[in-house]
């Protein structure tokens, strides 16, 4: 390989960046891939979404988006100017000079990382890979997985990194439903198998992204995605075990968490809840401690936030319990709806939400269970018993025993819930401001 070689390799596709003429194709059009693809095309770029899913293919060659945060409008318009369409097929991946990686990252059974989408993924790529192309992965991993496991097998092909093709991991920082931050305005963290992969990747995300931090390494960049999400997750354990802590001692969590606040320096707020739940915070810390563990590193911090974590909804449970025992009724047969099964507010993906677990246990334990949200109409739980949304109304409260907040969505009237429902265990603080709830409102 001669430095000619190279810099032509690396000019000859910025050029094509920098002209907006590089074809991109998106594998994965989830809450990542989608909103990333609608970027690219809305600023002159021919993108080509893959998934394997064809009902999502189908709606979206239609101009319909099934993501809230991303406008079908935007879609309509860029499939009828040709700058955006939808495939199952990684045939077009020959055609494209870069290529994104956007799939699913789950756990297995024993918590251990599940990168068999980013290998699938890697392979369709591998049988179409050529010259001049940009290869990046923005799925969440272990750090390592870019240049331990992606760059051999692209090297099989006999292509040589530099030389023919550019590989960089960039970790993903989608919040749905948070209208404030969005694709084009988070900053984006980029970091190469080799440096010159790091500026190619970075002229790219630079197209639809005022700022792109470099950093050294495609490890780095890996470490810094699990870094955020562990920061969160370990955070989120201390308040709720402070929670659990302020329920024995009969103190108010959400008055000292607002006090602790008020200090202007060392103190940043973080604010309990049911669990944890979604595709980054239950997930990513155990990305980071496997890869520990992979190197005699027990990452203690990591466990011990998870295990706080995880016991969030068994804690629900028991005040459900006890407050329905202070009425003189037992779990078993008492009649309990449960408002919010979404992860987080006003989204409608319950991915690892703690209401899965809470509705499972009560379920188990006899209650007779129901749940109202707005944006999810069905819930499977425990892999076999569907249950629907019932319509929040007065009716539907006075006949509960209890009614718990898991989830607090914008659209539920929390004064009209206080005035009707018999018993209330707010596990969000949503009722804080609402007249009349101190005598039947339970908090966290």
């Amino acid at each position: 390989m001669t430095f000619s070689t190279v810099v032509d390799a690396q000019t000859a596709l910025i050029n094509k960046i920098e002209s907006r003429q590089a074809r991109i194709a998106i594998i994965g059009l989830g809450y990542v891939g989608l909103p990333l693809a609608i970027e690219f095309g809305l600023v002159g770029f021919s993108v080509l979404g893959i998934d394997t899913n064809p009902d999502k293919v189908a709606q979206l060659i239609e101009g319909s988006s099934y993501i809230k945060d991303v406008e079908s409008e935007k879609v309509a318009r860029l499939v009828q100017q040709l700058r955006f369409s939808t495939s199952t097929s990684f045939e077009v991946l020959a055609d494209s000079d870069i290529v994104i990686i956007c799939v699913p990252t789950p756990l297995s059974k024993t918590k251990e990382p599940d990168i068999s989408y980013i290998l699938a993924a890697a392979e369709a790529i591998k049988k179409h890979l050529h010259s001049g192309q940009l290869i990046m992965l923005e799925s969440t991993t272990y750090p390592g997985t870019t240049d331990e496991v992606l760059l051999p097998i692209f090297e099989e092909t006999g292509l040589k990194i530099d030389q023919d093709f550019f590989l960089a991991f960039s970790p993903e920082r989608v919040d749905p439903g948070n209208p404030e931050f969005h694709t084009g305005n988070i900053p984006k963290v980029v970091g190469g198998v080799t440096p010159l992969s790091t500026e190619v990747a970075a002229k790219a995300y630079n197209q639809i992204i005022s700022k792109v931090h470099r950093v050294s390494s495609a490890r780095v960049a890996e470490t810094t995605k699990l870094l955020e999400n562990t920061f969160r997750s370990v955070n989120i354990g201390l308040v709720n075990e402070i929670a659990k802590l302020c329920h024995a001692l009969e103190v108010n969590v959400w008055e000292v968490v607002e006090a602790a606040a008020t200090k202007p320096f060392g103190f940043m707020p973080f604010y309990p809840g049911p669990g944890i739940g979604g595709h980054c915070i239950p997930l990513d810390p155990l990305y980071l401690s496997w890869k520990a563990r992979m190197h005699g590193f027990e990452a203690r911090f990591i466990g011990l936030a998870e295990e706080v974590n995880s016991g969030m909804p068994n804690h629900v449970i028991e005040i459900i319990s006890d407050s329905l025992n202070k009425h003189r009724k037992p779990l078993n047969g008492s009649k309990i709806l449960v408002l919010g099964v979404a992860y987080k507010r006003d989204i409608d993906d319950a991915r690892e939400s703690p209401a899965l677990e809470i509705l499972k246990k009560l379920r188990q334990k006899g209650s007779i269970i129901a749940y109202s949200d707005p944006y999810i109409p069905t819930l499977t739980i425990e892999e076999d018993h569907l249950i629907e949304s019932v319509e929040l109304d007065r009716t539907v409260l006075a006949y509960s025993d209890a009614v718990v907040i898991v989830t607090d969505h914008s659209d539920f009237n929390y004064q009209f819930i206080v005035d009707h429902a018999p018993l209330i265990i707010d596990t969000r603080n949503a009722t804080r401001h609402v007249k009349g709830s101190s005598s039947k409102v339970i908090k966290l």
